[in-house]
């Protein structure tokens, strides 16, 4: 089996920092793991599963080591695996691949494409879902038309931007303010004034090319992790209790004090159901397999949509598998059945006819 990382997207050292955890904890006597890495310029490396990082232990300084590594490419074409990108032959053979990226390039249907063309089985959700949940202007449009509460708000492209006095009337304040393609948290900001407004569309515009300017929605930070293809299963609800002014990347990856995890969530039993139920619907709606993690507010007595990751963060301070250990799933296991899942859908999509 495979395990891709890296990446050119914002998320490139969350995915690095993943994959290692789950190099940690994969079962050795069922699984021959093949790691293939990509750098932040696109170049796919093969290598050696216990030495292709530098900083391994610390979050702000992971990179990859690819001197001297073979450099590879996935054919776009029914192949048992990679090629050598200097003698276009056969050098590693997959049978299934786990691709451990978040964010653009990784877990917004670019590389799901390139996997279906190869034909090679992958953990995770198709070229469509995958899209779909990573563009938040879409996902909140798709939200819509299900009538499932999600924050109110809208996107924004550089060249329309209206003023932060007609979004002030149109949400309140404060506004949260994100890039519509990315995760982790990265390019989030949340703005009370006009000087930070403009700050923070200039911050998550580097990043986008729309923006989604949003309601603050004063609630808990709730969030229950989804597992399976055709009959889906829900996690326990797990709750999250920021540190920091809001679920940063700083407080998900590089500080691990800066938010307090709390499983089971401390809500009505009634509340996590209806958690686990608009997970599972939400899980459905936009068409996921294998995996995601589904965060909602509570306000109120009334659970809304945040967000869905169909490729959420394996570290081990990463709620995805912490919620499943809560609900009975090691880690090793929970790796287990997703490259099952990916193994058995591939034998589903096979028997289709794919010609007349």
């Amino acid at each position: 089996m495979g395990l891709l990382c890296g990446g050119q997207s914002a998320e490139h050292e969350v995915s690095l920092q993943s994959v290692q955890n789950i190099i940690d904890a994969l079962d050795m006597e069922r699984f021959d793991v093949v790691v293939i890495a990509i750098d932040k310029n696109g170049r796919w490396y093969l290598c050696d599963s216990g030495q292709f990082l530098s900083h391994a232990d610390d979050p702000s300084c992971v990179t990859l080591r690819t001197k001297g590594l073979e450099r590879v490419v996935l054919p776009p074409w029914a192949s048992p695996g990679l090629i050598s990108a200097e003698n276009g032959q056969l050098c590693a053979e997959v049978d299934v691949l786990f691709p451990v990226l978040h964010g653009p390039y990784g877990e917004d249907g670019t590389v799901q494409g390139l996997l279906k063309l190869s034909q090679i089985p992958f953990v995770g959700a198709g070229v469509l879902a995958s899209a779909l949940t990573m563009d938040k202007v879409f996902a909140k449009r798709l939200l819509r038309e299900a009538g499932i509460p999600h924050a109110a708000g809208q996107g924004v492209h550089r060249d329309e931007e209206p003023s932060f006095q007609e979004l002030e009337a149109a949400y309140g304040l404060p506004l949260f303010i994100k890039p519509a393609n990315l995760g982790s948290s990265v390019g989030i900001s949340v703005v009370s004034n006009a000087a930070e407004f403009s700050e923070a569309m200039d911050n998550a515009f580097r990043y986008d090319h729309m923006v989604v300017v949003e309601e603050a929605i004063k609630g808990k930070e709730v969030e229950c992790a989804v597992l399976g293809d055709t009959n889906p299963i829900a996690s326990v609800v797990g709750q999250v209790e920021p540190k920091h002014e809001f679920y940063s990347y700083e407080a998900k990856y590089l500080d691990p004090d800066g938010a307090k995890l709390r499983i089971p969530a401390d809500i009505s039993d009634q509340e996590a159901e209806s958690v686990r139920q608009l997970s599972l619907e939400s899980f459905r709606i936009f068409g996921c397999s294998g995996l995601a993690r589904v965060d909602f507010f509570i306000r109120e007595g009334h659970v809304i949509f945040n967000e869905i990751n169909t490729l959420p963060g394996f570290t081990r301070i990463s709620m995805y598998p912490r919620l499943w250990k809560a609900s009975g799933v090691s880690y090793s296991e929970l790796i287990t059945r997703l490259l099952e899942s990916a193994i058995e859908r591939a034998s589903r999509d096979s028997q289709l006819q794919q010609t007349l």
